[in-house]
């Protein structure tokens, strides 16, 4: 049983668009990123340098963003429940995922961990959570409770914030700007959520048939059920805050593009927990810069 997303980062640089990179040998790395397995590739003279610089810069948001490293900012925050001048990457996307939070009417809330963690731990010992260990879990606090400010971002005791829902997709914004501060376009981040530069139209599959022409967008696709704390594949990972337990969505897969890979990996994740059409319209009418791609009915 798989209790975390795959992810996948490739960067491919397109390479006519670069002078010489047709000469170039293409480079490939290979590792973890956010507690995933990540991948690098590109075609360009200078992939050594290119390939190093996002390496560090991986190195560095996780350094902020991850749960899965105890000395990360988010692990900090998790444990103390509270962090002075909190670095502004996490200010951003908790930013961001409280601007989800508020448009989705309290749906998505990064705020759910203990209750993840709970239905995590209950699922290894081969077993669901009780209605009052779930209401027990949801009673640490919401997003309510998350106080934000440079000075300080402060928890109450008990609670713990989860990034699940948007940090992979701010990882690929933050190497976009990297590589466009470089100069470098046509080229398609995929963390899992995908981000293009330049002009070339990527033609992105989608689950269930069809494809999208990714060009200067990102793109990201939920799946309630794509992992699943039991064996049987009924309790997905994606939690609803309103009822302490696996949302029970009418989404199989939701596809959602957007101006940045966090915003899209967010609404992807929130469109899980809306209940109909009407819900997931309301949502997507806060974000006009937004759109569906694809809907999928369970």
């Amino acid at each position: 049983m798989t209790l975390t997303r795959r992810r996948f980062l490739t960067i491919s640089a397109v390479a006519a668009c670069l002078p010489g990179a047709l000469a170039a040998a293409p480079r490939h790395w290979t590792g973890q990123a956010l507690g995933a397995r990540a991948s690098i590739r590109l075609d360009h003279p200078d992939a050594p340098a290119i390939t190093a610089r996002c390496l560090a810069e991986i190195d560095r948001l996780e350094g902020i963003l991850s749960l899965y490293r105890t000395d990360s900012a988010l692990s900090q925050l998790n444990r103390t429940g509270r962090l002075d001048a909190p670095p502004f990457e996490l200010l951003e996307c908790l930013s961001l995922a409280g601007a989800v939070h508020r448009a989705s009417g309290g749906a998505f809330d990064v705020t759910v961990q203990p209750l993840w963690a709970l239905w995590a731990e209950a699922a290894v010992q081969g077993r669901r959570p009780s209605p009052a260990e779930s209401a027990a879990a949801l009673r640490q606090g919401s997003w309510d409770d998350v106080v934000l400010s440079s000075q300080a971002i402060t928890l109450r005791p008990g609670m713990a914030l989860t990034l699940n829902g948007i940090g992979q997709g701010y990882v690929a914004d933050r190497l976009a700007a990297l590589l466009e501060a470089r100069g470098l376009t046509d080229i398609l981040i995929d963390t899992g959520e995908m981000r293009a530069l330049g002009p070339r139209r990527w033609p992105v599959r989608l689950d269930g048939g069809g494809s999208v022409p990714l060009s200067a967008r990102a793109l990201a696709t939920s799946a309630p059920r794509g992992t699943c704390f039991d064996a049987g594949g009924q309790d997905g990972h994606i939690l609803d805050p309103r009822t302490g337990g696996p949302v029970a969505s009418p989404w199989r897969t939701v596809s959602i593009s957007g101006p940045s890979a966090a915003l899209a990996d967010a609404l992807s994740t929130a469109a899980c927990l809306t209940r109909d059409e009407a819900e997931l319209d309301g949502l997507m009418a806060a974000f006009p810069a937004a759109r569906i791609e694809a809907a999928l009915m369970a």
